[in-house]
Parts: structure tokens; sequence; C-alpha cells
């Protein structure tokens, strides 16, 4: 993880200090690129150890393209660091329960375009045009406009699977340079300066599979990037979502590609990182996945074996701003 070391420092010595809307001023970079050759070893950090954040990284995964956005979910599987952001207080100001987060991550992957509504309008909406259209004359052009609208209400009330999509393209066109996914809707985020969410999706912001014969390459760009804190997380997590990918539509993995648009060491974090720059990164360890499995969806937390991982001593008290 020479790559991760290497952005530490360069934050370090390059980054400007910025004021942040989390009340804390970050030293900042615009645009920064990382690539990790899977045949190297699986990429998860070894200067501080992150054995007990390994259950967590698969969790979220699974939870992210199981399409859920709620904490239940995650506490299935004994998962609680999304809690601090799903509070009664929180949601409420979202006019959401306690726990919903709102249209993040899974949702963008598996409804993308959907927009909520109270319960039950859409049924009135098909009522209403269904109506419309038994009382307009079959010659009546606007008859068409009504039909046209009334096709759009499956996608409005259930989205886009881009999950189901990517994978499809893949196996049918793995050299499409359509084979993307994106989490980053602006209707979902903030409108009029109303917003949709607490938190807004800060990685997956654009997902990019690159073919070459039969190797697969997983393009990854993110927003926004608290360094010591959360991009390790999602270094490993698009890690194992290649892994995946090149299972389910018969590639191999090859590289994770990783851009960060926005890449931050807040000043509480400083010294933190000066302690990892210190470390000599470790030889990496491997991930075996379940070889059965071959639906994207058919994964679970078990089918991830993490083997050789020797890290160095963790490194407690890193603070997370989001």
């Amino acid at each position: 993880m020479k790559q991760y070391l290497e952005l530490l420092d360069y934050i370090l010595t390059h980054g400007k200090k910025n004021p942040t809307v989390q009340g804390v001023p970050a030293l900042e970079i615009c645009g920064y690129k990382m690539e990790f050759d899977l045949q190297e070893g699986f990429p998860l950090l070894t200067v501080r150890d992150l054995k007990g954040s390994w259950k967590g990284i698969r969790g979220e995964l699974l939870w992210i393209l199981s399409g859920s956005t709620h904490l239940k979910d995650l506490h299935k599987n004994n998962i609680h660091f999304w809690d601090q952001w799903g509070t009664e207080e929180i949601c409420a100001k979202l006019g959401r329960e306690p726990g919903d987060l709102g249209p993040i991550y899974g949702k963008q992957m598996r409804h993308f375009g959907a927009r909520e509504l109270p319960e039950g309008s859409y049924d009135d909406l098909r009522a209403a045009m269904a109506f419309v259209l038994d009382n307009l004359p079959a010659d009546d052009p606007r008859s068409a406009a009504v039909r046209g609208l009334k096709a759009l209400i499956p996608f409005l009330e259930n989205g886009l699977d881009q999950v189901v999509e990517l994978v499809n393209r893949l196996k049918i066109r793995p050299t499409s340079r359509r084979n993307l996914i994106t989490t980053w809707d602006p209707l979902d985020v903030e409108v009029d300066g109303k917003e949709k969410v607490f938190i807004a999706p800060c990685h997956g912001t654009n997902l990019y599979a690159f073919v070459m014969g039969d190797k697969l390459t997983l393009e990854h760009t993110q927003r926004s990037g608290d360094v010591p804190i959360g991009i390790p997380f999602n270094i490993a997590e698009y890690a194992l979502f290649l892994m995946m990918l090149a299972q389910v539509t018969g590639l191999r993995p090859h590289k994770l590609v990783h851009w960060i648009i926005n890449a931050q060491i807040y000043e509480s974090q400083i010294e933190h990182a000066k302690t990892m720059l210190k470390r000599e990164p470790r030889p990496l360890p491997q991930v075996v996945i379940n070889p059965e499995i071959t639906d994207i969806f058919g994964f679970m937390i078990s089918d991830f074996t993490l083997k050789g991982y020797d890290p160095h001593p963790s490194i407690p008290g890193i603070p997370a701003h989001l």
C-alpha cells in the first residue's frame, strides 16, 4: 500500500487548509489517482490494523448491493458504524423514521432515478391516467401524451437497476464504453437548498468497468474522501466488488484504479497520518471468495476469506468527520 502512503504524504506536503461544513479545518487537494493490481495482493491497509473493520467492509458492500438504505439491515450483521447518522433527531429533520438514511448508495445502485412519493401515489396516478384515456377520443392528440406519461410510471416508481444492467452488459458487450454505474443523482441530494439526505454519497460517484481480453479493471471515482478513515475502507470495498464482478461474468480481476476528487486530512487527523507514514508497508494479504457463487446478489459475508494479513498495530482514536 505504498500508493496510500504517497497520498498521505502528498496531502501533508501540498494540501491547502480549507474550512469545512463539519467545523474542523482540513488539508485538501483536488484530484488524485491510485492504482492497485490485485495480482500483487488484496489492497487492505497494512500500516494500521483493519482486522476489526473486515466484517464492516464486507457487510456494507453487501448492504449497498442489496439496495437497502436502512440501518436495520446493517444491524442484522451487527454492523453499527452508520448509526450516528441515522438517529431519530437527524432522520426527523428529513421527514424519515429513525434508521432510514434516505436515497443513498443502495437506492442509487439498484433503483436509480426512482422518485419518492407518498404511499399510494403511483396507484392514484395510474388510475387518473386510465380515467383520462377512457374519456378521451382515441384520435385525440392528447391521448398520446397521456400514454407516454403513463409509460414512465414504472421507471419513476422503481428506477433502473444499475448493477443488473452492468453485469448483463459485461456478459454481452464486455468492451462497451457504457459499462458504468453512478451513485450521484442531484435530485436525491439537495434541491433548492432543501437537503434530501444527511450524508450524500461520497464514493461510487462513477464506477467504470474496463475489459481488455479476459481482464477486468474497475475505475472508481469518488467525489470526496477522508483519507485517514474512509479511503482505506473504500479501496477494500471496491476491490471486493471488482472480484465479485469478475467472478460472475467469467473475467479475471485485474486493477482497481481509484480517483479521489477532493482528498482531505482533517487537522485533528494529522498526527495519526504522520504515525502511519513512519511505518513500512507490509506484504498484502489475499482474499479468497467462494467460487460457487455465480449471482452478484448471492454473496454472503461468509463467502469472503482474508488470508495472510499481518498489519502494524491499530491507531486508536482517529477522528471521523462526516
